[in-house]
């Protein structure tokens, strides 16, 4: 399952698509990479690629899943969101951004139960949908007042990522 990583100011999507040891084939952004990975004591990672060395520690933050990268000259900001910072990143807002008007799921899970039908009237904050990820069960609520205009899914339903649960008008 691909992470999401920024860097300073970029993101990008990287996928391990397979691994031999130190051996590595990562995507990033859709670009295949071989690279040979060392982790060296102290948080120093030796990276080899297309008969280039490189070699960065990783300094952690006291925030979970958040770096500061040193290379030789630079200094980089390092966040990785992965399916878990997802899931509880979208856990705090509800599932939802607030300009949004539709409930998403950030991660796969099952539909446990469905608390509104097509057509119904509902307010900012109503609980809408409740999904089982991670062995939790979470409620998600409305984003904004509105009409429950499509449900895409139904109870016992298994969903992925990112996929579109509730469309609100």
């Amino acid at each position: 399952m691909p992470v999401e990583i920024k860097i300073n100011n970029r993101t990008a999507w990287v996928n391990l698509r397979n691994q031999n040891g130190n051996l590595l084939e990562v995507e990033v952004d859709g670009k295949i990479y071989q690279v040979d990975l060392f982790h060296t004591s102290g948080g120093t990672f030796s990276i080899i690629e297309n008969g280039h060395s490189y070699n960065i520690e990783l300094v952690p933050q006291k925030q979970p899943k958040k770096y500061t990268a040193y290379t030789l000259y630079k200094s980089y900001e390092v966040e990785v969101i992965d399916a878990e910072t997802r899931y509880l990143i979208n856990r705090g807002s509800n599932g939802t951004m607030s300009s949004e008007k539709t409930i998403t799921s950030p991660m796969p899970g099952k539909i446990i139960k469905l608390l509104v039908q097509e057509g119904d009237l509902v307010k900012k904050g109503e609980p809408v949908i409740i999904i089982a990820a991670m062995k939790m069960e979470s409620v998600y609520q409305a984003p904004v007042d509105g009409v429950i205009r499509k449900i895409n899914v139904k109870e016992g339903d298994t969903i992925e990522g990112n996929q579109v649960l509730i469309e609100i008008e």
